[in-house]
């Protein structure tokens, strides 16, 4: 491995869009490709200027100009002529004509259709690629239209996954329960990292901002506003903490870019429950604002249905914030293993009585939150989580190029 880093192997990140809007995928590009470019690898991002699908403007970036940004590069095309699918021509036809300059690729999404072109264009080149799938394959973000997406599966990514050099994972459970269309494939599971602040710092800007009294316990929630992150269970259950007379505010943080209804529905059941009396909604944050409600938070929650890593839980725990998370959280395991949270099953009776536990317990909170910090360090760190791809990336290019396909 070390000969091909000391040469700079070459990778291509694929994308459909880096916005941070769009949460995790995004995210984990950037803060992967920065720890890659800290190692010494070569990374070149291509992405779309999508910016949200109920229509904001795109990103305000200069186009197919490569930008340099944290040791890494990264280079935007223009969404063409699908804006709401984030397809991008432009990027497609750079990445046929520029393909033979890297040794691998790493394409982020499936069932987006940029990305499966890229997968397609990609074989064609010669050019290795691994897929992360991004919970996609899980069974039950497949019944999500279903009959489409059967047969787009079938028609469209069954030959991608066939031809990939590896499936990406982030957890054991995402590997062992998803769908790969009859096609076996060579898989990896990698978690994702996350950033550790050195220092902790509870300035108390967002109960002064918000008006939260300070032995009032925070509860926070953070992720995209989405059906399947289980709004519909932590709602009620919260109703039902205010019911037996426990304390708490609650601080609802996100945004959905591609279902503004669904969001407006959520915002509208708090403004008619008695919970509109105890919370505060931020929509999208970002930057020292959210870190500043990470590690002012005495509980993050996400009770959701599926999650094939759940990225804004090791935020939380990397500050040092205890999680209640649901058992489809796929690193729910490691979370009660290192006793860095509460894990409750995804209906409403389990999550209430695990929140009335961890909102009870102050004692057992501090001892969780010492826990969650370390768990993260030792796991989830980016430096950990390159080494690991870097590895990965080094083995299936020497396989490639032994295999004689060039």
């Amino acid at each position: 491995m070390g000969k091909m880093v000391a040469t700079r192997m070459k990778i291509l990140q694929i994308i459909p869009s880096v916005s941070l809007v769009y949460g995790g995928p995004s995210q984990m590009v950037l803060g992967l490709s920065a720890a890659l470019a800290k190692e010494g690898i070569d990374v070149t991002i291509i992405s779309t200027n999508s910016n949200g699908d109920a229509g904001q403007p795109p990103l305000d970036v200069p186009i197919g100009k490569l930008i340099s940004q944290d040791g890494y590069q990264i280079l935007y095309f223009p969404c063409s002529p699908f804006r709401r699918y984030k397809f991008s021509f432009d990027l497609l036809r750079w990445l046929a004509i520029h393909a033979k300059e890297y040794d691998l690729a790493h394409i982020h999404a499936l069932f987006s259709p940029v990305c499966t072109a890229a997968a397609t264009v990609a074989r064609s080149r010669k050019l290795p690629y691994i897929l992360r799938p991004l919970g996609t394959l899980d069974p039950a973000d497949l019944q999500k239209k279903r009959q489409l997406k059967q047969l787009y599966g079938y028609l469209l990514e069954r030959p991608n996954l066939a031809g990939s050099a590896a499936i990406h994972f982030t957890s054991e459970e995402e590997c062992k329960i998803s769908e790969r269309f009859g096609v076996q494939t060579k898989d990896l599971v990698i978690p994702l990292g996350v950033n550790i602040p050195e220092e902790l710092q509870n300035s108390g800007q967002i109960r002064e901002k918000f008006g939260i009294e300070r032995d009032r316990p925070l509860i926070l929630f953070m992720s995209r506003i989405d059906p399947k992150k289980g709004l519909d269970l932590l709602i009620p259950a919260l109703e039902k903490l205010l019911e037996a007379r426990l304390q708490f505010h609650f601080v609802l943080a996100g945004t959905n870019p591609q279902d503004p209804n669904y969001e407006k529905q959520i915002r509208d059941r708090i403004a008619t429950s008695q919970l509109s009396n105890c919370t505060t909604i931020t929509g999208f944050v970002a930057g020292e604002f959210k870190q500043a409600l990470l590690q002012e938070a005495d509980l993050f929650v996400l009770p959701s249905y599926y999650e094939n890593f759940g990225i804004a839980v090791t935020e939380a725990m990397a500050v040092g914030t205890p999680v209640v998370i649901s058992d489809r959280v796929y690193i729910w395991e490691d979370v009660q293993k290192a006793d860095a949270g509460w894990v409750s099953s995804t209906n409403v009776e389990s999550l209430t009585e695990t929140l009335t536990l961890a909102l009870r317990d102050v004692e057992d909170r501090k001892l969780k939150s010492i826990n969650a910090r370390k768990l993260v360090i030792e796991q989830y760190s980016w430096g950990a989580i390159a080494k690991q791809t870097i590895a990965a990336y080094t083995k299936v290019v020497r396989e490639f190029r032994s295999s004689g396909v060039q």
